[in-house]
């Protein structure tokens, strides 16, 4: 478990130290977005690995002190507002772009772009109070 959590260390600070590197350089974009892109491909793995195993320590450890569900509670909790914040994030970027060529063209329908991004903002809060009403329930 160590070693995995010491490689995806290790592979956040390549990909800090790399990007550095290259932009001190003067490196065109393409040579920075293929060393991002092969610094993630191993980082999620690597990531998806230590969440699997990490998962029976958290289960075992929240059973002394509660339920034996309380341990995948808190990983239930804990996914509900992790991957509505990855959607929110994603939502608010189509969104925002789109919003912002169209005011470009128009500026008359900012008001309702607003609208638009602020409903796409609500997905993490969403997640939010699925994760409160969750953990209430433990």
């Amino acid at each position: 478990m160590r070693i995995v959590l010491a490689i995806m260390a290790f592979v956040v600070v390549a990909t800090i130290g790399m990007g550095a590197r290259l932009y001190i350089k003067g490196a065109d974009c393409s040579k920075i977005k293929k060393t991002l892109v092969a610094n993630i491909s191993m980082f999620a793995p690597l990531a998806a690995g230590a969440i699997l195993l990490m998962i029976p320590e958290i289960a075992n450890a929240a059973t002394t002190t509660g339920t034996d569900a309380s341990g995948l509670g808190y990983i239930a909790a804990a996914l509900s507002t992790g991957m509505a914040t990855i959607g929110a994030g994603y939502a608010v970027g189509s969104v925002g772009s789109a919003a912002l060529g169209a005011v470009s063209e128009d500026q008359k329908i900012l008001g309702k772009t607003l609208i638009f991004v602020g409903l796409a903002e609500g997905i993490a809060i969403y997640g939010l109070i699925v994760s409160i009403l969750i953990l209430g329930r433990i």
